[in-house]
Parts: structure tokens; sequence; C-alpha cells
């Protein structure tokens, strides 16, 4: 995740966001079955070598509603454009399929433009814009319903 946002929002408010302490507690507390319902998913090379993740969990609205977060998505600039991060995206949405959760969403920087284009690709829209509440980034909200939306057919 760090280098997501150094690459994204530049070394400085890159690495302002979170420590690194942090995020090593967030990933283990996705590990975690007492903490959250939650994956990390791998990308690979065919000799194993771990070139992307993401992460997903299942998460409840005020109203009670389920539905899926990917959390965090990211593949080594050496293996992008090479299909990772779409295997990624689907693997993420089976997950949540799987877990009968009726949509799902991420949240990234509005400069993320490659990832807001992978979304938009497999039918995701922009629902909401928020500032990141320490640095002011744009932060753009994707959301995807993966069976027919409710009340429609």
């Amino acid at each position: 995740m760090r280098a997501t946002l150094v690459e994204i929002e530049g070394e400085t408010t890159g690495t302002a966001l979170y420590s690194m302490e942090w995020l090593r507690d967030r990933v283990r507390w996705h590990l975690d079955p007492d903490q959250a319902t939650a994956a990390v998913l791998l990308a690979e090379t065919p000799g194993g070598h771990v070139v992307g993740h993401t992460i997903v969990r299942r998460e409840t609205e005020v109203n009670g509603a389920a539905f899926g977060l990917v959390s965090t998505t990211f593949v080594e600039p050496g293996a992008r454009r090479q299909g990772s991060g779409e295997k990624l995206l689907l693997a993420g949405e089976h997950w949540f399929r799987q877990a009968s959760l009726p949509s799902c969403c991420t949240w990234t920087s509005a400069a993320n433009a490659k990832l807001i284009r992978l979304y938009e690709k497999h039918g995701y829209g922009i629902v909401d814009t928020q500032p990141e509440e320490t640095t002011g980034t744009v932060m753009v909200k994707l959301h995807k319903w993966l069976n027919s939306r409710p009340g429609k057919s």
C-alpha cells in the first residue's frame, strides 16, 4: 500500500498518510478471523513470485446492509499491463459473491487514473468523492452491484 500511495500521491504525501507500523497492523487485522471477514489475494508468476495483492473484506452499512470492500490493490510496476490487476479484481468479486454480498466498492485517490479506468471497465461507477482527512487528497468511491440491483430486474 505504501508503494501505491507514494506512486500516486508523491513521496511526501504518500509517506505521511500511514506509518509502516499501521500498515503492517492493518494486514494482520485483515488476516485475523476474530477481527474481520476478509481475504488477502495474491497475483503470482508461474515461478511463485508475488507480483501483486488485493485485500477484500465484508463491511456493513449503518443500516445493517452488507457489502464488499476492496481495501487495497497493488501490482508491481514491472508486472503491470499483463492482466494481474484485472485477475485480482475478478478474484475479489468472486470472493464477494461467495460471501453472498450484493455489491462492492473501493476508495482510491482521484489521481489514480489507471485503477479508476480498470474498475470502470468492469462496471464500477464513481458514486462519491471526499477529501482525505489528514492531507486533503481527493478520494473517489467506485461502486458495483454484483447481481441485479435491489428493486430492479
